[in-house]
């Protein structure tokens, strides 16, 4: 490769790696350094060697430091005063002397070991820009586009770096075709054969929460705040939010003017429904909510504390006859949701339940007197 071959390769590297050419340059001179003395490694393994790239040209310079002394002991580390002067005639015993090696000793062998170095050394450094900067970016969003697939897991393009979205993470039902372009949590950063690999995730409820925060300016800036997040990913989510400024309305802020907001977040997750509730402090208040669609009637809860001080918050929900299936949901989600939500343990019956229950438990506890003595018989 020619000089100026050299140079812009360098420059096309960098700046498709976004790397800085300092550092790549660096990188190509220690690896020209380690290529030489594998290729004189019987001979020049303990000699002081150093690489140059000419920033301007392109031109490579390998040098050797050589001690200057009396009588030579060691030809690959020393020179001897006589032919050091005759170099440079200022020098003397104990001083040293870098002389030029031809790049062309180094032959094929050392160039390809410093081809193989060079690409450790790009492996290495992009590694470490993954590391450095995606572990910054744990529980953030990201933007990425669909690359391959395979049994396990789908191969996605995120910022000039490969990340991986395991089946686990991955949404029931949902496609993941070449070229598609989704938004992903991202999870974690693992090292994987000595490579950082990227985890993200498009079932988890944090997606929910950042897909709102990009989408919501009110929660952007604080003013409408995220409680919590249930979610069965595919299918349903509830959001329970509160505002901080009395004259904000959060479902308003959430749903958006005609509901364009929430449809964005509904169309970037398959139109997966979902339910933004209104949070508060009462838990009566809250789990009504949390139910919704469903009209709840009472609601009647009660903390147990454990002995080995767990607690365990149970909530008696009674709902119309007509909507106990809505409170329910299908196949239980709604109050599966709703618990999740809140974090409180839901036992919902209908009126006619809740009637039925109340009169059981009267019978129960109801005990008639027989053969009671009237007034006169005890006198």
């Amino acid at each position: 490769m020619k000089n100026e071959e050299l140079l812009q390769a360098i420059r096309a590297l960098c700046k498709e790696r976004g790397l800085e050419e300092e550092m790549l340059f660096e990188s190509i001179e220690e690896a020209l350094v380690t290529a030489y003395k594998r290729e004189f490694s019987s001979t020049k393994l303990n000699s002081e060697v150093s690489a140059e790239i000419d920033r301007e040209t392109g031109e490579i310079s390998i040098f050797e430091t050589l001690e200057v002394v009396k009588e030579v002991t060691d030809p690959n580390t020393q020179i001897s005063l006589e032919e050091a002067q005759e170099i440079d005639s200022d020098l003397e015993e104990g001083d040293t002397i870098d002389m030029t090696i031809p790049v062309e000793s180094l032959g094929r062998l050392a160039a390809g070991a410093a081809k193989a170095a060079i690409n450790k050394k790009l492996r290495d450094t992009e590694n470490n820009r993954i590391e450095s900067e995606f572990s910054d970016k744990i529980n953030e969003l990201a933007s990425g586009v669909i690359q391959r697939t395979d049994d396990k897991y789908v191969f996605v393009d995120i910022d000039r770096a490969e990340a991986t979205l395991p089946r686990k993470e991955q949404v029931k039902g949902e496609t993941y075709e070449f070229n598609k372009r989704m938004k992903f949590l991202i999870l974690r950063v693992e090292t994987q054969k000595e490579r950082p690999v990227i985890i993200v995730s498009r079932s988890h409820p944090m997606l929910v929460k950042k897909l709102l925060e990009q989408e919501v300016p009110e929660i952007h800036d604080g003013i409408v705040e995220i409680v919590s997040v249930a979610r069965e990913a595919g299918s349903r989510s509830k959001v329970a939010v509160v505002s901080r400024d009395p004259d904000v309305d959060p479902l308003g802020a959430c749903v958006g003017q005609r509901g364009t907001r929430i449809q964005a977040i509904m169309d970037e997750l398959g139109q997966e429904k979902i339910d933004v509730i209104q949070y508060s402090e009462d838990p009566a208040i809250y789990i009504s909510n949390a139910l919704s669609p469903a009209k709840v009637e009472r609601v009647d809860t009660e903390i147990i504390t454990n002995e080995d001080g767990t607690k365990e918050m149970n909530a008696q929900v009674v709902v119309p006859d007509q909507q106990y299936s809505l409170a329910i949901g299908r196949s239980g989600q709604n109050v599966r949701l709703a618990a999740r939500l809140t974090g409180w343990k839901i036992d919902i019956k209908s009126t006619s339940q809740f009637q039925q229950m109340v009169k059981d438990d009267f019978e129960a506890n109801f005990t008639v007197v027989d053969d009671v003595p009237d007034s006169d018989e005890q006198a």
